[in-house]
């Protein structure tokens, strides 16, 4: 089933006055934040307080539940630099074995979440897997390494920026482990998958119209010699 979101949209009722937060000598200056539900999230941008300016959410009387969200990128490559990607040892490669790295980056990156994304609560995450699989062209579009992450916890609000920030961070080791062969390489498709637990229940991407914005097919579980976190 989708779950709702906002087509959320910030206007500010006036730019370069003095009156502008941060201006020397400045008063706040009113902002409207409207929120129109869709098919997309939940309604409203919990982050940001009557007059626009952003906090981190309370959520200290909320119960803590079991929590997973599963998030996916891409990173598309040449495929002679995806042969030596996955071959035993990255051979080939000068910085050696790239996808045991970049898990490991992936695992630290999750764990490290509430410390680079400013407002996300830390969380005692108690599982985290990053999996790679080798795409081709004629069957999915592009040569790529693709990544799925997938973050569990017991807490107060979810771990879906965990499992983004787990993507990205393997996605950008990936990246920095083939640079010396394929300096051209691309991040793309960082999107999450599926998240459950919370308030708001289960929601998973393959639920969503396919003409959405974060609709379309989805590519099956992840598996192989590369297939388990930590």
């Amino acid at each position: 089933m989708a779950d709702p979101t906002a087509d959320l949209s910030l206007s500010d009722v006036t730019s370069g006055e003095p009156g502008r937060p941060g201006v020397p000598g400045g008063t706040a200056v009113p902002r409207t934040v409207s929120a129109t539900p869709d098919d997309r999230g939940t309604g409203g941008l919990t982050h940001v307080r009557e007059d626009g300016s952003a906090h981190m959410v309370d959520v200290t009387g909320k119960n803590e539940t079991s929590r997973t969200a599963v998030a996916t990128g891409r990173v598309r490559t040449r495929p002679d630099v995806l042969d030596m990607v996955f071959a035993d040892g990255s051979e080939g490669l000068p910085k050696g074995d790239a996808l045991p790295v970049a898990r490991v980056a992936g695992i630290m990156g999750a764990k490290k979440t509430p410390e680079i994304i400013p407002l996300c609560h830390p969380l005692p995450l108690g599982k985290i897997t990053v999996d790679f699989r080798r795409e081709d062209a004629a069957t999915h579009g592009a040569d790529a390494v693709r990544i799925r992450a997938s973050v569990k916890t017991r807490g107060v609000t979810g771990v879906e920026m965990e499992a983004l920030t787990a993507v990205t961070t393997a996605a950008l080791t990936v990246y920095d482990m083939i640079k010396a062969v394929d300096r051209h390489g691309v991040i793309d498709d960082v999107r999450v998958l599926a998240k459950s637990g919370g308030k708001s229940g289960s929601w998973d991407v393959r639920d969503a119209p396919a003409d959405g914005p974060t609709g379309g097919p989805v590519s099956g579980p992840v598996s192989g010699p590369h297939g388990e976190g930590a």
